[in-house]
């Protein structure tokens, strides 16, 4: 259950105590300390002990072990606490995949809680600790870093799939595209995942909002150290990015699907006029012969030497000339 526990002291990691609750008192006996828990999947009953020696709430904590959360930021007496859903993109299937990461915050420590496929949590720790000086920021830096990480992972899949759809939209206006259910099916398939990656990355929006000191008027966020404002608001500026190219993305797949559908009934209609100008070219010689089937007996040209053919001659000169108007119409 426990991925990693590290005591920082003045933003370096130091050899302390492995249990997160002797972690969690040098810390707090420390200016300048604070334990970094992280966890991977845990259960209930493995959660309680560190839900028990970090004070946090009983509805935080439920969300943090059943998973499939909105992003969303909860502040609560003894803990902030704010949920992240990483996006990855899978390029052997063109695919997008989500996890999710639960990270609390409080008085001098920080509880990162993953679900899902792995995320970046483990380069995001080793980047900061090449940087003490974010570190000595305390957990606010690890916030904001698990935060900007994913991020950017976000604009890195938003890329990835704005490649996919140029090569998506040149197959569709491509004119060997016979308009085939395989081409629809895979619109509508990009189609969703735009989808799943958009309930990733729009309710993101207000919690960092939030965090940059963007509504409530500038309040202040809970053990969320003030000079952090600026930094999370840069992170919210390349959300706003990749919201705008995901919305992008959305609008015009939406219209590449409506272009291919207008383009197979129209397929549909020189198919249907193809039909009409052969059936009609049909019925010509079907609708003599059907005259001279009929077997009166006061038909005088059935006693003509030359009547067969006279009407099979008939029938070839309608019938070309029936063509030809046909081909000068584009029917045929």
């Amino acid at each position: 259950m426990i991925f990693d526990c590290a005591l920082y002291r003045d933003g370096r990691r130091t050899d302390g105590p492995a249990e997160p609750a002797k972690a969690l008192e040098e810390a707090r006996d420390t200016d300048g300390a604070f334990v970094w828990l992280a966890l991977h999947e845990p259960t209930a009953q493995e959660f309680d002990s560190v839900k028990n020696v970090f004070g946090l709430h009983p509805l935080a904590v439920e969300d943090a072990l059943k998973a499939h959360q909105r992003p969303k930021l909860e502040v609560y007496d003894d803990s902030l606490f704010m949920v992240l859903k990483p996006v990855f993109y899978e390029p052997e299937s063109d695919a997008v995949s989500t996890g999710e990461v639960m990270v609390f915050i409080g008085d001098s420590f920080v509880v990162t809680v993953r679900h899902g496929k792995a995320s970046a949590l483990t380069e995001v720790r080793k980047r900061l600790e090449t940087h003490p000086e974010k570190l000595r920021h305390g957990p606010t830096s690890v916030l904001h870093a698990t935060a900007d990480a994913t991020v950017d992972a976000y604009m890195e899949v938003a890329a990835e799939l704005s490649n996919d759809l140029d090569e998506l939209e040149a197959e569709v206006f491509s004119p060997s595209d016979s308009g085939s259910r395989g081409t629809a099916s895979r619109i509508y398939t990009f189609k969703r995942q735009i989808l799943k990656f958009r309930r990733a990355t729009v309710p993101l929006a207000l919690p960092l909002t939030h965090l940059s000191g963007g509504e409530a008027g500038g309040t202040a966020v809970p053990f969320v150290d003030d000079a952090a404002r600026p930094f999370f608001r840069d992170v919210n500026d390349h959300l706003t990015r990749v919201n705008e190219s995901v919305e992008g993305l959305d609008r015009l797949v939406s219209d590449i699907l409506s272009a291919h559908l207008a383009q197979m009934s129209v397929r549909q209609n020189d198919d249907m006029r193809k039909i009409s100008a052969w059936a009609a070219m049909a019925a010509v010689p079907t609708l003599i012969a059907g005259i001279y089937g009929m077997n009166f007996d006061h038909m005088p040209e059935l006693h003509w030497i030359w009547s067969y053919p006279v009407v099979l001659c008939v029938m070839a000169v309608l019938e070309v000339l029936m063509f030809r108007g046909f081909k000068r119409r584009g029917w045929l």
